[in-house]
């Protein structure tokens, strides 16, 4: 058996990097079995060489595992990489090489709408402009450096292309080449970064352990050139009039999810005879029609919707109670209010461990603890504010919280003692050897508003009809 010190783990991406860089490890003599998108498995061996083990995780947690040293190398894409370093400067993550696949890049684009055509013409207007992006630090960069003078930026979840132009005038997100913007109605202002895969590595696995033996294998499919954010502006197009019809500004504006939490929606909005056009699983549009002339529809994620509503962006939103409380703990003052329990989409909010840990209770896990059996408990979540104010409330200390995004159960044992997550039947807990010891409380979907607009005289007939139509759908 290799020494533990030679051991060598690797963090690998799910989603959209997934099936080249399989090919990419089989290629090199590097197949770890069962490494695909079918796979239910996080934690891979590699018969050869067998001192070599990955872990899959969703491509942002993957440079900031490698960074706090959990794993000695990963392959991301760089702009996750780069949202890192901007905020971390000094991060202990090191990028190795690109690699010859994943092509795209982080561009900064406009409705095109919009009568702003290119960056002079942003740069001469004032504004206190709106950017929204599921990369913040790198929002801020692209704003700071063509030395806008008022912004605010609007972090997401993702799908960041739905929001302009009625709840942002800018948004950052990654596309894999300006074609792919004007087909979702955007254009172009600022290439801010190339988006591609990238071997990483932990500074101290470097200076410490002897990652030859891998990165060698890596050697002929390394693309070896050096790329960082570049800034580098995009021309013009005359002419350019974009693929989608322009949305109309409506009195009331609801925010409908994506998602999972889709197709339930869309079957009780037409149960109550909300009558939607484009928002199925077939097809689904950000701005779905609808048969009201006074109401606007678009679709974002569901994690996005308190915030955005709390921001007066959207005055009702249908999205899970989780999510709602995660956000009224971090901001207590929210004008966001719950006007309906929907009763569709029930999961319940729960608290876990492994199998292997020897605790049935948080009172468990708070004795090892003072036992000094733990140091500190690591916990893994989507949800940071329901877990930081269920850790509070219980007691516990001291504690870390791992913000993640998806796929959170990976974390455990090796990378998170406790888990605060959603479940629906326990089963995949249960197959990821993880064993609940408490349920924080029930989630399901429900209609929230902006106390603002609920008030508003020129909204409140409308927002009534809307509120009293599903009332009449529940059961």
């Amino acid at each position: 058996m290799a020494n533990q010190s030679n051991y060598i783990k690797l963090a690998l991406p799910k989603g959209r990097l997934l099936p080249d860089t399989a090919n990419l490890l089989d290629g090199v003599g590097l197949g770890f079995e069962g490494y695909s998108e079918q796979t239910r498995q996080y934690r891979l061996k590699s018969a050869k060489p067998p001192y070599l083990s990955a872990k899959i995780f969703w491509e942002k947690d993957i440079p900031i595992q490698v960074s706090i040293g959990n794993y000695d190398l990963g392959i991301c894409g760089l702009d996750w990489i780069e949202e890192l370093l901007v905020r971390y400067k000094a991060s202990a993550v090191v990028k190795l090489s690109t690699l010859n696949y994943g092509e795209g890049y982080i561009y900064a684009a406009i409705s095109y709408e919009s009568e702003i055509k290119n960056l002079d013409g942003l740069l001469g207007r004032q504004g206190n402009w709106r950017i929204v992006s599921e990369y913040p630090d790198l929002a801020e960069a692209f704003a700071l450096n063509i030395r806008m003078r008022r912004f605010r930026i609007f972090p997401v979840w993702g799908d960041a292309e739905g929001y302009p132009p009625e709840n942002a005038e800018i948004a950052v997100l990654w596309a894999r080449n300006e074609e792919e913007l004007e087909r979702k109605g955007l254009l172009p202002l600022m290439k801010l970064l190339p988006a591609r895969a990238t071997v990483i590595a932990s500074r101290e696995s470097l200076d410490n352990k002897d990652l030859a033996s891998v990165l060698n294998r890596f050697a002929p499919m390394l693309d070896n050139r050096e790329f960082s954010l570049s800034f580098e502006e995009v021309s013009s197009k005359e002419g350019f009039v974009g693929s989608l019809p322009r949305p109309e500004l409506k009195k009331v504006k609801l925010a409908l999810p994506d998602g999972h939490q889709q197709p339930p929606t869309a079957k009780f909005l037409e149960r109550v005879g909300l009558n939607l056009s484009h928002y199925s699983g077939e097809v689904l549009d950000y701005h779905p029609s609808v048969d009201l002339d006074w109401l606007g529809v678009k679709v974002i994620r569901p994690q996005d919707m308190p915030l955005q509503v709390a921001n007066g962006n959207f005055d009702l939103a249908i999205t899970g109670k989780d999510w709602l409380l995660d956000h009224v703990y971090r901001f207590p003052s929210s004008p966001v209010v719950e006007l309906l329990d929907l009763g569709f989409g029930k999961v319940k909010i729960v608290a876990a461990v492994s199998q292997e840990m020897p605790a049935s209770t948080m009172e468990d896990v708070r004795q090892l603890l003072q036992k000094g059996k733990l140091p500190t408990l690591r916990v893994a979540s989507e949800y940071v504010n329901i877990g930081d104010k269920y850790l509070c409330d219980h007691h516990i200390s001291p504690y870390k919280l791992i913000p993640t995004w998806g796929a959170s159960e990976a974390f455990l044992p090796e990378d998170a003692d406790l888990l605060i997550d959603n479940m629906q039947t326990g089963k995949t807990m249960a197959e990821h050897n993880l064993k609940i010891i408490d349920v924080l409380c029930e989630s399901t979907a429900c209609l929230i508003g902006n106390k603002e607009s609920i008030n508003s005289p020129d909204k409140k007939e409308e927002i009534d009809f809307i509120i009293q139509m599903m009332r009449g759908g529940l059961s």
